[in-house]
């Protein structure tokens, strides 16, 4: 069962560098149930529905403005639930505490299609940054995981670069690395490739999936990148006149053509 009880879901969490969310391997990691989107007081979807399970490539789709960051946000705890049940892994969003918003957070793997590196620190002193706001003490535990991470994403000589140092890819590399400190059951990724040339996006989409593959996160995609989608097949919902529905029957079977606008190629 999921964990009701905040409190009781608060002292179980694992620290940040154990085995993650403790909800059960056969239910849904993120679940959505008629729950409304509100960014700023404005209402920007609602009746929101869904759920993802672990291992799980689902792709937000829609055009600007349409709510899909804003779905994100709300996973994250960064957007109050104020209408409906959103749970994400042992948390029941519509009833958390801001005390316990970091311990969701542990578990939970952020890129942003800016990056957001500290751009007066290191490579590696952006990732110690990390593991200490996440609870890390020791010291050698902390160099050794920011070496892992390094190595999973192609970048372990980069570690005394700062980020003005490097190009737009491996910034992204990076910053897919930070949301792996964790080793996050779930990762929640803002157009990643949005600020990138085609050639570099594929790469990075490349490493998402290679990740993906290997150790089977839940990995939710905000983009409006049909090629991407064409390219690394998963489920898509589509956000469009304040409602999100899937759409992945559609786009497979290249049934999409009232789907242009919002997925461009």
């Amino acid at each position: 069962m999921y964990v009701v009880n905040s409190l009781f879901a608060e002292k179980i969490m694992p620290q940040s560098h154990s085995k993650g969310f403790i909800t059960s391997e056969t239910l849904p990691l993120v679940k959505l149930e008629g729950a409304d989107i509100v960014n700023e007081g404005n209402l920007v979807l609602s009746d929101v529905s869904f759920e993802v399970s672990r291992g799980e490539l689902v792709y937000l789709v829609g055009k600007v403005g349409s709510g899909k960051s804003s779905i994100l946000k709300h996973l994250d705890a960064e957007l109050p639930v104020t209408k409906g049940k959103v749970r994400v892994g042992d948390f029941d969003l519509s009833r958390i505490k801001p005390r316990q918003i970091p311990f969701l957070r542990r578990n939970l793997g952020v890129v942003f299609q800016d990056f957001q590196l500290l751009s007066d620190r290191s490579v590696k002193e952006n990732l110690m940054f990390v593991l200490k706001a996440t609870g890390w003490e020791d010291t050698a535990k902390m160099k050794e995981r920011c070496a892992q991470v390094l190595e999973m994403v192609g970048l372990e000589s980069k570690s005394h670069k700062k980020p003005h140092q490097l190009s737009g890819g491996e910034q992204q590399r990076i910053a897919i690395a930070r949301a792996l400190l964790n080793n996050p059951d779930v990762i929640l990724a803002d157009e990643p490739t949005g600020n990138l040339d085609a050639e570099t996006a594929d790469g990075i989409m490349a490493l998402m999936m290679k990740i993906h593959h290997q150790y089977k996160p839940a990995i939710i995609i905000v983009t409006h990148n049909r090629t991407i989608i064409d390219r690394y097949p998963g489920r898509v919902l589509l956000c469009k006149d304040g409602k999100c529905r899937e759409v992945t029957e559609e786009v497979q079977t290249f049934k999409a053509e009232d789907l242009k606008d919002d997925m461009p190629l």
